[in-house]
């Protein structure tokens, strides 16, 4: 798995807060991520962002482990619906201004220079610059209050934004300082000498018009996180060095001890056990604790205090220790229930999910159902197309009442299976990755136990779930023959999942 960004923005944001002068240490701090969801500049122009190549496939599987960072060290981890994280930055800049306060920006992004004025300021982390005015001149030919204007003529290729064919930044620049601005450049386009720049001017008018409202940043966001509750807090020295150290980043991880004063040979399996444990909780902000409290769980065979190795056993212990009790597993009806579901996968950064069928082929199965589970304990089941009974399967009717559509589900479920950085895990996911397919729906990123555990472990025969279950776990899993069984019919051959009783299947899957 690779580690590389994570290591870089644990270095960045240890620099911001243990590492800054006395004077230069932030008061209030928050790490803002962009919501997976479009935003209202789809509204405004629905092909924007539309050809943005997917990212790095090294750093899919990094953003959910960032996430966790961002908890281990106690920050505020901040998005919201509809809003891109650029638009809480604007509104969160805007509050503290207004309330006397200074700003630093920590991102060389350009589409936040339009943000810089007295008290604002970006901080380039990568070349330890600070980015203010004559670094935004020096950009696009004009000062801050002027960036959005040039943006709208120019256009954007990375977010598809449109802008004006034919002018780019160093033109933009010049019209912009000669017509102090876009609206007057607009109305006085008739004036400019050049005909093919002003005949682009008359006939894209429209298109800058609407350009500046997609690069115009929005800073009355009801943010629902006040800044009064992302004050800069100490983290908590066990939690974070056992998330360092489940990365094996030994040299960061001594240092930032040292600096809290906390003995790392004193924290073995102990915090590991922790913060995996906590993994995916997302009770830790700048305003509150992790909740949990370290379980003392003793690593086993040769694997050492702290590696990854060590905390997968840790993280096998606590699972056992989680009575299975099949009661408590959730049925899902109703979408605003699929939808809660939904918020908690978000949540907890990593679900692990399968699907059922009517059949071992994918290319042929149709969907029945599918489960999710965010810990040990929680999880539920989502039933689609249960039918009454067998010999309703292939007639068309017989559906079973008080279940979601396959395309309501999947229509709300897309954007989260689709999320970059979200881990989905499973077993044997090709499977479910080639039924969901046929339904128009990708799974990414992902991690496979059954792959997994071949790769670790290639000698051993086998590596069903049932059989990594037993070995791990300790915990026997209902065999499918025992659950088909419930369905009406004669040979089990004959038998079709879809005719299980929903209560059955939400116990086996």
């Amino acid at each position: 798995l690779p580690v590389g960004a994570v290591h870089g923005f644990c270095q960045m944001l240890w620099k911001l807060l243990g590492d800054s002068k006395l004077s230069d240490r932030p008061t209030h701090i928050a790490v803002i991520f962009d919501h997976s969801a479009k935003t209202f500049r789809n509204d405004i122009y629905d092909q924007y962002k539309a050809n943005r190549p997917p990212p790095p496939e090294e750093l899919v599987p990094q953003f959910p482990l960032i996430r966790e960072a961002v908890k281990a060290f106690n920050v505020a981890c901040i998005e919201q619906k509809g809003y891109e994280a650029d638009d809480l930055i604007a509104t969160y800049a805007r509050h503290v201004l207004e309330a006397g306060g200074d700003v630093t920006i920590v991102s060389s992004d350009k589409d936040l220079m339009q943000l810089v004025r007295p008290g604002v300021v970006l901080f380039d982390g990568m070349k330890n610059k600070r980015l203010g005015p004559d670094e935004v001149r020096e950009k696009f030919g004009v000062p801050p209050e002027k960036v959005v204007d040039v943006q709208a003529l120019a256009g954007d290729s990375t977010d598809n934004v449109p802008g004006v064919p034919g002018i780019g930044v160093k033109t933009a620049a010049e019209l912009i300082n000669t017509y102090e601005d876009l609206d007057t450049l607009l109305a006085r386009a008739g004036e400019i000498k050049q005909p093919k720049r002003r005949e682009k001017l008359i006939e894209f008018a429209d298109q800058a018009r609407v350009s500046r409202e997609l690069v115009r940043l929005a800073q009355d966001v009801p943010v629902k996180t006040p800044i009064e509750e992302i004050g800069v807090q100490d983290p908590t020295p066990g939690p974070l060095l056992a998330f360092l150290r489940s990365m094996e980043f030994s040299t960061l991880t001594r240092r930032i001890a040292e600096a809290l004063g906390a003995d790392v040979g004193a924290l073995p399996e102990v915090s590991v056990g922790a913060s995996l444990k906590n993994k995916g909780e997302n009770k830790s902000s700048a305003a509150g604790q992790p909740a949990a409290k370290p379980v003392a769980v003793p690593a086993k065979g040769e694997a050492a205090a702290g590696t990854p190795a060590a905390g997968a056993l840790v993280m096998a212990e606590q699972a056992r220790s989680v009575p299975v009790d099949r009661a408590k597993y959730e049925t899902v009806r109703d979408i605003d229930s699929l939808k809660r579901w939904i918020s908690r996968c978000r949540n907890a950064g990593r679900f692990a999910f399968d699907t059922e069928t009517t059949s071992l082929d994918a290319m042929r199965a149709e969907l029945v159902g599918l489960s999710l589970a965010t810990e040990p304990g929680v999880a539920c089941y989502v039933p689609l197309s249960h039918v009454a009974g067998a010999e309703d399967l292939f007639g068309g009717g017989g559906r079973v009442e008080g279940q979601i559509t396959v395309n309501d589900a999947l229509s709300v479920l897309k954007p989260l299976l689709a999320d970059p950085s979200i881990l989905k895990i499973g077993q044997n996911l090709k499977y479910d990755a080639l039924v969901l397919r046929q339904l128009g729906l990708d799974i990414t990123p992902i991690d496979d136990t059954m792959l997994i555990s071949y790769v670790l472990d290639g000698g051993r025969g086998s590596h069903g779930m049932d059989d990594l279950s037993e070995r791990h776990l300790k915990h026997t899993c209902i065999p499918f023959s025992h659950v088909i069984q419930h369905a009406p019919g004669g040979k089990k051959s004959e038998k079709n999942f879809a005719a299980v009783p929903i209560d059955k299947a939400a116990e086996y899957a």
